[in-house]
């Protein structure tokens, strides 16, 4: 699914930061709920958080649904910090989803919202561009005024 999905392109498009070291995991957030449980927000994003994070111990399930994950953990401190979605079950993919597959847990890291390029305005998910297979993390470092404290 693409982030321009019409659902999704008015959410502000945050920075992401582990809570135990404060290292920057990624720069694409979004505020986001568990599609299996949607009283559970975390935050996602659509690039694969490469250089920040990596994979910690096997593929699990969950009850509530058939999709493989997979825990990340912060480069830096070694903490977990979200997980990875490796295999989507199929009522995940067709349910309302934002096409994320990279998640953080809410209670593991903190976020700041980021600012357009005048920096007046929250960056939306509806203003970034279109992602190509080739793009990461990396390619998308933002600069300190474009962060809303």
């Amino acid at each position: 699914m693409s982030t321009s999905n019409a659902n999704f392109k008015n959410k502000c498009v945050t920075q992401v930061n582990c809570i135990f070291c404060d290292s920057l995991l990624c720069t694409r957030g979004m505020k986001a709920v568990l599609l299996a449980d949607t009283e559970v927000e975390l935050f996602s994003t659509d690039i694969p958080p490469n250089r920040t994070v990596d994979f910690v111990a096997s593929c699990y399930s969950t009850e509530s649904c058939k999709c493989k994950l997979r825990d990340i953990a912060c480069l830096k401190c070694g903490n977990v910090v979200g997980y990875h979605v490796v295999a989507p079950c199929k009522p995940c993919l067709l349910s309302c989803n934002n096409g994320h597959f990279w998640m953080f847990n809410s209670d593991a890291v903190s976020t700041l919202n980021r600012l357009d390029a005048t920096g007046l305005n929250l960056l939306l998910w509806g203003d970034l561009p279109e992602l190509d297979d080739s793009e990461n993390e990396e390619s998308e470092t933002p600069s300190e005024e474009e962060f809303l404290q």
